[in-house]
């Protein structure tokens, strides 16, 4: 029949995009199936984006094309408009906060994939939305219809269960069964669920929305049964309801191909971050919170020629994804005297070297010593600090 997009229902305080999308499928006429339930991360430096930076999308099947539209007529009225100009400040984060402005689309058929592709890679503005068949709102509209567009060519799954109310509004700290997170983490099929390095259980958000947690997998099934033995335990809270989205998250969609540069200069900053010239003019950023990607960028030197990819800020600068070495210039030193031992010094400009000991002179040369690099191949930053998008190397 067509397909229903969401987008900015939430702020950094509360709400949650993916609860406003189940508690509307939870009211929707009996007499309409819904199917190909999608969870779509946009453009990370979008200047607008949302808390968790995602839209959703459903596709509605049925045959009363007028009753789903009064339906969702009265659902926007009366649910989703409400939450219009909602706003919160956070400590948490530095960027200039905007009010929550939802969106809701409506398309009949199926549209072209290349809006999603835009909305991926750079910040897209209300005018560029193709026109949906109904449409709803504000903002969000850009974010719901790139839902509805996505292609998913490459994807993973991501099971969300959702507090109850009463959890929500008491502002309890969220529980979830520890033990079977571990013993589920360990499985091949899921990822991105706890990070052991900091300790970080990453399946579970901060903040007051109404997510407790959203277990990321490989497969439709592992995300629903891992998720229902997590959420069945004694040790999670009760949960009020659970849906499994088919996402783009893990697919390196927002990315373009592979590049590769020599490296110009390096200049390490406050917290150790690095900013990586290249020859080519294209600078480089490695970011305090990148960890492996910040080490192997400070390792570098100009002339070594290395791999890269990343998303372009509004700088035009790189923030760097994933690095590697493809070649280390080798270091140069001064020769050792062969009687004594010690290191040649040169004895000035087209002078030859001689021994600070037994004063013997050499040719004036360097040896060429080869640099190992603290990682071989790809490295990423850590899991508490890869983007939602980004495919670990290891796949």
């Amino acid at each position: 029949m067509g397909w229903l997009g969401l987008d900015d229902t939430d702020h950094l305080s509360g709400g949650c995009t993916t609860h406003a999308l189940f508690e509307l499928l939870q009211s929707i006429p009996s007499n309409y199936e819904v199917q190909s339930h999608r969870l779509v991360r946009l453009y990370p430096f979008a200047s607008r984006r949302t808390r968790g930076n995602a839209a959703v999308a459903v596709e509605i099947i049925g045959e009363d094309y007028d009753e789903l539209m009064t339906f969702l007529e009265s659902w926007w009225a009366s649910k989703l408009l409400p939450l219009k100009g909602l706003i919160s400040e956070s400590d948490m984060s530095d960027r200039q906060q905007y009010p929550s402005d939802p969106g809701m689309v409506w398309f009949n058929d199926k549209i072209s994939a290349d809006f999603y592709w835009e909305c991926v890679s750079r910040e897209v503005t209300i005018s560029e939305a193709p026109e949906a068949t109904r449409s709803w709102g504000g903002n969000g509209i850009i974010g719901a219809t790139a839902a509805v567009s996505w292609p998913a060519l490459d994807y993973t799954y991501e099971a969300i269960c959702w507090r109850t109310k009463e959890s929500v509004g008491m502002g309890k700290t969220r529980l979830v069964d520890l033990e079977r997170l571990a013993e589920i983490d360990s499985k091949p099929e899921t990822f991105m669920s706890r990070d052991l390095r900091s300790n970080s259980i990453l399946i579970s958000p901060r903040g007051n929305c109404p997510v407790l947690f959203g277990l990321r997998a490989k497969t439709f099934d592992s995300a629903k049964i891992n998720s229902q033995y997590l959420a069945e335990s004694s040790m999670t809270e009760a949960i009020d309801g659970m849906i499994v989205f088919q996402t783009n998250q893990a697919t390196d969609d927002h990315l373009p191909e592979d590049s590769t540069a020599f490296v110009e200069n390096i200049t390490i900053k406050r917290r150790g971050t690095v900013a990586v010239l290249c020859k080519c003019g294209t600078l480089l950023m490695a970011f305090a919170e990148s960890g492996d990607i910040k080490l192997l960028a400070q390792w570098l030197k100009p002339g070594d020629q290395i791999k890269y990819n990343g998303l372009q800020s509004y700088d035009k600068s790189i923030h760097l994804e994933r690095l590697s070495i493809i070649k280390a210039l080798p270091d140069k030193r001064r020769p050792r005297c062969q009687e004594c031992d010690a290191t040649l010094k040169s004895m000035g400009s087209d002078q030859p070297l001689r021994c600070p000991k037994c004063r013997q002179q050499y040719p004036a040369e360097w040896e060429c010593v080869e640099r190992k690099p603290p990682y071989i191949g790809w490295v990423q930053p850590p899991k508490d600090s890869m983007r939602h998008l980004a495919k670990p190397t290891s796949w």
